[in-house]
């Protein structure tokens, strides 16, 4: 999903770099483009930067890491319509834009000058080194290093860190999903030397191809997760049922943060 659409329905947005409390969260506005921006120059300064996307399943899964997510280094962006639905309702305005992970690594590889350094951790046995071979032929990016979320990561074992920083990445992505990929990269996100690190989720899936992402239209139109739940019900019923209704209520019962 891109940012604006054709579902915006016009309604006043935030401006860029406004927080909005969201379910006990404070969620960067911005657009795809602008943060893109903002990481780019992140990267060319050398600061860290760890960036989670907050979709529905962030607000309700990741509750428990509230009070560890006020390093200054710590992004927290919005992802989807849930969360733009939510901050129409709370406090009558819309989002900026919609910066998810899927869109903004592609973005990232675009606007870089020379190739990014990747290392990809996370998904199934198989699918980090697929996702490798598309950024490195289709991006023209440079993969330093992968390691799958089961096997590859168990066998690392506490000297995953270590390794990571030896391959010296420009950008760590970290695919376990929600929360589970939340609470590594707060875990490491004082120590690990990676200049920008990314939780992305399903991204590994869409790049090397175990998932296919909604035709532009179905993503213009904000409705990827309807899709999504089309292809996956068995995975995802809950989440866009009973967890939907949990998500509204941690809103109003934390409106005001």
């Amino acid at each position: 999903m891109g940012d604006g659409g054709a579902g915006d329905g016009g309604a006043r947005r935030f401006a860029i770099g406004d927080l909005v409390a969201i379910g006990g969260f404070r969620v960067l506005s911005t657009t795809l483009d602008a943060f893109a921006g903002e990481l780019a120059d992140v990267l060319g300064a050398g600061r860290p930067r760890r960036v989670l996307f907050a979709n529905t399943n962030f607000v309700v899964q990741c509750q428990h890491l509230r009070g560890q997510l006020h390093d200054p280094s710590i992004r927290i962006v919005n992802d989807g319509i849930g969360m733009d639905l939510a901050a129409l309702w709370l406090h009558g305005r819309r989002f900026a834009g919609n910066p998810n992970g899927t869109d903004l690594v592609p973005r990232l590889c675009e606007r870089a000058t020379t190739p990014l350094r990747f290392y990809l951790l996370g998904g199934r046995p198989g699918v980090a080194e697929a996702a490798a071979d598309v950024l490195r032929r289709e991006h023209g990016q440079v993969v330093v290093g992968v390691c799958d979320g089961y096997q590859g990561r168990a066998r690392a074992g506490a000297a995953l860190p270590a390794r990571i920083e030896a391959a010296a990445p420009d950008i760590l992505l970290v695919a376990f999903g929600n929360p589970l990929q939340e609470q590594w990269i707060v875990e490491h996100a004082g120590t690990l030397r990676v200049p920008l690190v990314l939780g992305v989720g399903a991204l590994l899936d869409f790049l090397s191809g175990q998932a296919q992402r909604a035709p532009g239209w179905v993503r213009r139109w904000r409705l990827e997760w309807l899709y999504r739940l089309v292809h996956e019900p068995r995975r995802l019923l809950r989440r866009y049922s009973w967890d939907l209704l949990v998500f509204f209520r941690l809103c109003w019962q934390r409106r005001n943060g």
